[in-house]
């Protein structure tokens, strides 16, 4: 029998990025009997982007709990909803930057700030490159907070052929961090 224990919710910033919020949300789908529930909440900048990058609206048509960026009464506002896990996929420098200051002017920020609070896991794939030293500092100030900085890199040692398998590398990665069982390439296997 199968553990649903986890509880996630999927930020969104206006980063370029979105086929990595895309793959990551479709794989949440596929990995359903490991989750108990899935949040999603989305920037606007986070929605124009995805309409431009990937020339639809399929975010609007997915199956879990959507909140606005505003909606502070979304359960994962409060630590006490019990939310295992906030990934921000991709995570712009300006919503790191007010992670990292603790201001908590939205929902995606305040769900960081609450999963700081409550010591559990908060992953951050940022796409931004290069980076400047605020950039630095700020991955540093989250990272020693206990955050997750997975920054948008993929691997290409398992010989990735499509846009897609590339980026794939990444979300796989993510999902290890997550603490979900996912078939991907291994190292070694």
């Amino acid at each position: 029998m199968e553990n649903k224990k986890h509880k996630i919710a999927i930020a969104v910033t206006g980063a370029s990025g979105s086929i990595y919020a895309k793959l990551l949300i479709d794989k949440m789908l596929q990995l359903s009997g490991q989750v108990q529930e899935v949040s999603l909440v989305m920037s606007d900048n986070a929605k124009a982007v995805w309409e431009l990058e990937l020339g639809n609206n399929a975010y609007k048509n997915y199956p879990f709990r959507i909140f606005e960026k505003n909606d502070f009464s979304a359960p994962f506002a409060s630590g006490s909803a019990k939310y295992n896990t906030l990934i921000i996929c991709p995570c712009s420098m300006g919503t790191l930057g007010r992670i990292a200051s603790g201001l908590s002017n939205d929902l995606v920020s305040r769900a960081a700030d609450v999963m700081l609070k409550e010591r559990r896991k908060l992953i951050l794939v940022t796409r931004d490159t290069p980076l400047n030293l605020i950039h630095i500092n700020n991955m540093k100030t989250l990272t020693e907070a206990g955050g997750i900085v997975c920054p948008a890199s993929p691997s290409f040692y398992s010989k990735p052929q499509t846009i897609e398998e590339l980026a794939d590398t990444v979300v796989s990665r993510l999902l290890d961090l997550a603490g979900l069982e996912n078939k991907t390439f291994r190292w070694g296997e």
